[in-house]
């Protein structure tokens, strides 16, 4: 089978299209045969020799945490999926879980049947971006019907996923992206969209109920100012979290990090949502698997409204 590795950390000039054997599920386990691949920060984070790189054994290493394929053999002891299904999964995080690939094996436990309405491309990004958005939301962040809800970087993948649940929860939606994204948080239900590139966002809100900060650093420290002093804030990127959580113990303020783990029945609803139209995963792009170090070098840039997903078949 073909699959993207790398042999030393580096920058995207690392992922090697390889041909390796195929793995066999053990018990528990299911072989799937892959059809897409979700991209994330954590991917070329992690193969430049951050991000998740800490739990990984050995190299070479394989990325990807989320995918989109089909059942193809069963391990011993797995009884809730048949050779043929279609799945989707967030799959072994933090540790090494190689879904760039054409095939991967999965713990049986962490997979879901993919809705027919909902194509593997979709279903391929939905994974870590939705979980993260979902407990981010609705376990640290305890939202409740009504609440203000601040989104910073509403356009990104954690972001367009975190606003739209968010009003699906009843929350009154604020949103932050740069201004040539006003229209595309507005469609996501935003009730109003602060361009943080021409607007202070601390000098305007100073109610909000929750935070969820896609921008970590001084900037998330910086909108603390928004919060009412019952509000808490989740801070999502994990490089700075421990200077905006000191920030917010300063002031008094509820602030906490996260890090999304696997949920099958988290990623099911999810999934639903997503097939029934409530929630749209934004595909900024597509691309095949050869072309991963492209697709990491474009998410580096940091620009990118919703995700990137790597089709394998």
């Amino acid at each position: 089978m073909k699959a993207i590795r790398i042999h030393d950390f580096g920058g995207p000039e690392q992922l090697r299209l390889e041909e390796i054997d195929c793995p066999a599920p053990g018990p528990g386990e299911v072989l799937i045969h892959n059809r897409a691949a979700g991209v994330n920060p954590i991917d070329w984070k992690t193969c430049s020799g951050g991000g998740a790189s800490s739990f990984i054994d050995a190299l070479p290493f394989c990325p990807g945490w989320e995918f989109a394929g089909t059942v193809e053999a069963l391990g011993e002891g797995v009884e809730q999926f048949r050779s043929g299904d279609e799945v989707l999964g967030f799959i072994k995080f933090p540790q090494p879980a190689g879904c760039y690939a054409e095939y991967l094996i999965a713990p049986a436990d962490q997979v879901c049947l993919r809705p027919a309405a909902l194509d593997p491309v979709s279903a391929a990004g939905l994974g870590l971006a939705g979980l993260t958005a979902w407990q981010a939301l609705f376990e640290a962040g305890e939202l409740k019907s009504g609440q203000n809800v601040l989104v910073l970087a509403a356009a990104g993948g954690v972001g367009h996923l975190a606003a739209q649940l968010a009003k699906w929860k009843g929350a009154h939606l604020i949103g932050t992206a740069s201004g040539t994204n006003k229209a595309f948080l507005q469609s996501l239900g935003c009730d109003d969209v602060i361009d943080y590139t021409r607007q202070q966002v601390e000098n305007l809100i100073h109610d909000a109920d929750l935070i969820i900060d896609g921008v970590g650093g001084e900037a998330a420290i910086k909108a603390l100012e928004c919060l009412n002093p019952h509000g808490r804030m989740v801070t999502l990127p994990s490089v700075t979290a421990a200077e905006v959580i000191a920030a917010g113990e300063a002031k008094g303020l509820k602030v906490s990090g996260i890090r999304a783990r696997p949920d099958a029945a988290q990623l099911h609803d999810l999934a639903m949502l997503a097939s029934s139209g409530k929630v749209m995963l934004n595909i900024s792009d597509s691309l095949p698997l050869d072309q991963a170090a492209e697709a990491h070098r474009l998410s580096a840039q940091g620009h990118i409204r919703g995700k990137l997903v790597l089709s394998v078949r």
